[in-house]
């Protein structure tokens, strides 16, 4: 009778301590969402700025490119002093005569321009700088949205992490008030030592697990905070949020031309399709207007601070003329750099046709990811409220003595691994949303709330 009354107080005990149990609460810290995740990546990785260096740089290729349609003005002076001026032999009505040709000073100053009148590679290079501009804004874009990725998939790798720790925690508490209800029966003899001894080493376990998963928290975390662009050090917390499925995404088709990696290869190959016509240029002839106009000194002193009256004679001078360079026979090398630059094009060719296949197929097994994830969303959420009915049931059962303390652990283990469950579920299921909506070309919706 006596262990009857004490096995009935250790149920009521242990049911008692189930009933107490609650969810810690999580300490006040400035909560990060998935938007501001991505917009401070976007602000300060490197990746990201390196991006906007690139497309400033295009912006001074086309300055580049613009200076070879404008006049290029130059100026150029000179002073030269000849000691020894060489002699000249002349002959005149069968006399030789030793002559001296030039001055020991001569000085010039002068101003030329060149404009180019016709020039194929010129035009060429103007068209191709502004395409690069658009490749780098394109290849900007195309980073960016890798960026966001990264975050993405690590802001909710952190989600789900925490989820796992608060399922864990929760699993602790209650096994550790289960615990000390256990062991004040067990000081006052009321129960046995085993079933204290059986529940620390759920204990234990429980407490590794949960150790294990603060570090998996923390390493989350760190990587977050490395795809943010943000010191190491700082604390973070993700915004208090619940993630519901989406089984819409699925609808619509593929457009490829919605993604950056086509528009960036097809950028590209505008820009080999520029270098071949900026190759093939080199068998257009060039047109180009010259002209000058300088000042100059010779005489027997120095002509800077001497005129005319010390034997220093300073006069200008002026030329216009039209050069016209007509390309005849080069070899054959001109021919060979345009055949190359074929080749490139064609080459880049067959790598768009490898990438829209493979985009295809990211596409397909994006579709075929998610549909698996909402089911087994849907499965791991069943299984959640069956272990739950469990637990409560194995509680009533053992309160009235038709459970066993083991049955009782074993419940709760199996409603602690079916939230896991759950929330892995979950991840999957973000992981795969990611990919669809990247397949799509749709990774910038991921900036809005």
């Amino acid at each position: 009778m006596k262990k009857r009354v004490t096995a009935n107080k250790l149920k009521v005990g242990i049911a008692a301590a189930f009933m107490m149990f609650g969810f810690s609460s999580v300490s006040a810290q400035q909560q990060v969402s998935l938007q501001e995740a991505i917009k401070q990546a976007l602000q300060n990785k490197a990746e990201a700025k390196r991006a906007a260096l690139q497309i400033k740089k295009a912006e001074y290729k086309i300055d580049e490119a613009k200076a070879g349609a404008l006049p290029q003005i130059a100026a150029t002076a000179g002073l030269t002093y000849n000691p020894i001026i060489q002699e000249s032999l002349l002959e005149f009505g069968g006399e030789k005569i030793r002559a001296q040709f030039g001055q020991p000073w001569n000085s010039t100053a002068s101003v030329q321009l060149q404009q180019a009148i016709f020039d194929q590679r010129v035009f060429t290079g103007l068209k191709a700088a502004k395409s690069t501009r658009e490749f780098y804004v394109l290849n900007a874009q195309l980073t960016n949205e890798q960026i966001i990725e990264n975050v993405a998939s690590a802001y909710y790798q952190v989600f789900v992490q925490e989820e796992n720790l608060k399922t864990v925690e929760a699993s602790y508490s209650n096994t550790e008030r289960v615990r000390n209800v256990i062991k004040s029966l067990v000081d006052n003899g009321l129960a046995k030592s085993i079933d204290l001894d059986r529940t620390n080493v759920q204990l234990t376990n429980i407490g590794s697990n949960k150790q294990t998963l603060i570090n998996s928290v923390q390493l989350a975390k760190n990587a977050l905070k490395f795809y943010m662009g943000i010191p190491i050090e700082s604390d973070i917390e993700l915004e208090e949020k619940t993630i519901e499925p989406k089984p819409e995404l699925v609808a619509g088709n593929l457009n490829l031309d919605n993604r950056t990696e086509i528009k960036v290869l097809n950028k590209n190959r505008e820009l080999l399709v520029f270098n071949k016509k900026a190759t093939e240029a080199y068998l257009y002839p060039t047109v180009n207007l010259v002209a000058n106009y300088g000042w100059g000194a010779n005489g027997a002193k120095f002509p800077l601070t001497n005129g005319l009256k010390n034997g220093v004679l300073w006069s200008d001078y002026s030329a216009i003329g039209l050069n016209v360079n007509i390309p005849i026979f080069t070899g054959g090398a001109t021919k060979a750099k345009i055949n190359q630059a074929e080749i490139d094009i064609q080459d880049l060719d067959l790598n768009i046709q490898n990438t829209q296949l493979s985009l295809n197929l990211d596409y397909k097994n994006a579709i075929t990811n998610i549909e698996n994830a909402l089911i087994n969303i849907e499965s791991m959420k069943d299984n959640v409220g069956l272990a739950e009915r469990v637990q409560k049931n194995t509680q009533s059962n053992y309160q009235y003595g038709l459970a066993t303390l083991t049955e009782v652990l074993d419940a709760e283990n199996a409603l602690t691994q079916a939230k896991q469950n759950y929330a892995n579920a979950l991840l999957d299921y973000k992981q795969a949303e990611i990919k669809l909506i990247k397949a799509k070309g749709e990774l910038n919706t991921l900036q809005n709330p």
